[in-house]
């Protein structure tokens, strides 16, 4: 059940296309849902995909699959560490920083919208959704973009093929790890 979640949410970063996505999945069972994520540990870290519950609410789990590298490069652009440093990370070390995020996720009311930099999302874009409220978009898709509208379109349409395209070999038999592209 939960490879047909990754291959639903989580297959242009599968594919290497994004740095990261984030889905929430319901659990009957706390113990499953850890022996299910230690088997895709065991076969995503390898290719370089982590995954990592960063919280757990009820019988809900907030889980984020990402290639560490690529989020790490993301979080040394230009203008990323210091608008984290805002906000009390520090970006030296990605599991510093994700222990961060999952606190603010656990530990504040108001969902944390600085996420989308850990998901990929370009930091003007973040930082019109916070100034704007989540209102007065562009245009949205994996997020909603404030800026480069154009780009933005191109890497949805991609993002969206690769979808449809996982969920048909995934469909047709093949396993998230086949899916799954080395770093």
């Amino acid at each position: 059940m939960l490879e047909k979640y990754l291959v639903a949410h989580c297959s242009p970063t599968l594919a290497g296309l994004k740095s990261a996505n984030i889905f929430s999945y319901s659990f009957t069972s706390i113990k499953l849902l850890y022996e299910q994520l230690e088997l895709c540990r065991r076969d995503l870290s390898p290719k370089g995909v982590s995954v990592r519950v960063l919280r757990c609410s009820g019988n809900t789990a907030l889980i984020y699959v990402y290639r560490s590298h690529r989020v790490q490069e993301e979080l040394k652009k230009q203008g990323v560490s210091d608008f984290l440093s805002n906000y009390g990370y520090e970006t030296d070390r990605i599991d510093l920083c994700l222990q961060r995020l999952s606190l603010r996720i656990t530990s504040h009311s108001e969902f944390p919208h600085e996420i989308g930099l850990f998901l990929g999302y370009p930091l003007e874009d973040v930082k019109g959704f916070i100034k704007h409220k989540g209102k007065n978009s562009r245009c949205s898709g994996c997020w909603k973009v404030y800026c480069n509208e154009v780009e933005a379109r191109k890497l949805f349409a991609r993002f969206e093929k690769c979808r449809t395209i996982y969920h048909e070999l995934f469909s047709r038999g093949r396993t998230v790890s086949q899916l799954t592209v080395a770093a």
